[in-house]
């Protein structure tokens, strides 16, 4: 069933959902803003009526109804009428949280009980705890995809659901990299690691990566206005489409450029150099440990295919709005959101099978020196979590 999933996100990323160039309109002096469709803020006129297929009737919009943008794309409206952001996204959503949910929360249940004698215990649960967080979000994401696209659950909560979504991804993604480094240190240096006031770093680190990762990126979103009226398609939209000219808009698209560099491509360059590091000192060791050194090679491999297709496109998105103002790639990097959702799904099931392998790897050993003893005992260690 995962191969599945993970071969559909894959092919779903290689074919456009619509030609996002067409009809692009070039607009003189504009701030572009990350992440999103273009659209311009109608600051002339706005009416009363909310003329749309959704709401025919020319009844008059809501007296706290959101500001008006009109598109500067024809993509723009395909991609909101699609089937790709109206079907294939939200079913997906919707599976990933079905699945995930219920395995974060009887990985937190499990790791309650042992968050005071085992530091690695701490990093589990803060990687839990996003990971619940942010598929929770999944819910209210797929309410507003499977109906066209049309958010009818005000500005709070828009800016509450996009918050959660994104402080929660980056809260994942650096909490994976603090995992990897822990594992680093335990196998390649594990008297130091032996001498290291474990449980308390492990929650200092915790609560970094929450207070400036998590805050960094949902601060933001909660802080500008993210739902709009868009008059030529008939929908309020939840942070697809923000306005280009708003000076409030304007510092987010460095902001962004930032986060995407550090919040999704560092973790991933961090994790890569821990784990091949981790593998080349198994692989020196006297003993067999191959059964860990697959499972590290695997969980490596995951992190990489879930994450590093959404940094790389967010990275190469906002690059793209500040030298020509297209948002072409915007549609790619939703549908890599999707593998990052995924991460979230396999989380619990990537921790069972690193503990597992540790402990099958522990058994089979004898001990001839001493580091191969502190060895085995660090990583002995990860099996009595679960």
């Amino acid at each position: 069933m995962w191969k599945r999933l993970i071969f559909l996100l894959v092919v779903l990323l290689c074919v456009r959902g619509s030609d996002l160039g067409t009809g692009e309109k070039k607009s003189r002096g504009a701030v572009v803003l990350p992440r999103t469709f273009q659209g311009e803020l109608n600051t002339i006129h706005q009416p009363r009526f909310f003329s749309s297929e959704l709401n025919g009737t020319g009844a008059p919009a809501p007296p706290q109804s959101p500001p008006e943008l009109w598109l500067l794309s024809n993509g723009t409206a395909e991609y909101l009428r699609g089937r790709l952001s109206t079907r294939v996204i939200p079913t997906v959503y919707l599976l990933l949280a079905a699945a995930g949910i219920p395995a974060n929360v009887a990985l937190l249940s499990s790791l309650a009980s042992k968050v005071r004698r085992a530091s690695s215990a701490i990093l589990y649960c803060s990687l839990a705890t996003s990971d619940l967080l942010l598929l929770l979000s999944l819910f209210l994401k797929a309410h507003y995809h499977f109906h066209g696209n049309h958010w009818g659950l005000g500005e709070a909560a828009c800016r509450v659901v996009t918050a959660c979504f994104y402080g929660n991804l980056y809260c994942s993604a650096q909490t994976l990299a603090c995992i990897a480094v822990n594992r680093y240190l335990a196998v390649v240096h594990p008297f130091t690691y032996k001498g290291l006031p474990k449980r308390a770093l492990a929650a200092w680190v915790s609560v970094a990566v929450w207070g400036v990762f998590g805050a960094a990126a949902a601060v933001p979103e909660l802080l500008v206005q993210q739902s709009y009226r868009l008059p030529e398609v008939g929908r309020v939209t939840c942070h697809d489409v923000l306005p280009l000219r708003q000076r409030s808009h304007g510092f987010l698209l460095y902001y962004n450029l930032f986060l995407a560099a550090v919040g999704l491509l560092a973790p991933l360059l961090v994790t890569a150099a821990c784990y091949a590091r981790i593998v080349c000192e198994l692989k020196r060791s006297h003993h067999d440990w191959s059964v860990y050194v697959r499972a590290s090679s695997l969980v490596f491999l995951i992190f990489a295919l879930c994450f590093a297709p959404a940094g790389v496109l967010h990275l190469l998105h906002h690059l793209q709005l500040s030298v020509h103002g297209t948002e072409g790639l915007y549609v790619h990097f939703n549908v890599a959101a999707c593998l990052c959702c995924l991460h979230a799904c396999l989380d619990p099931l990537l921790f069972v099978l690193m503990s597992k392998s540790a402990g099958s790897s522990s058994r089979a050993t004898i001990i001839v020196n001493q580091k191969s003893k502190m060895l085995l005992k660090t990583i002995y260690s990860e099996r009595t979590l679960c």
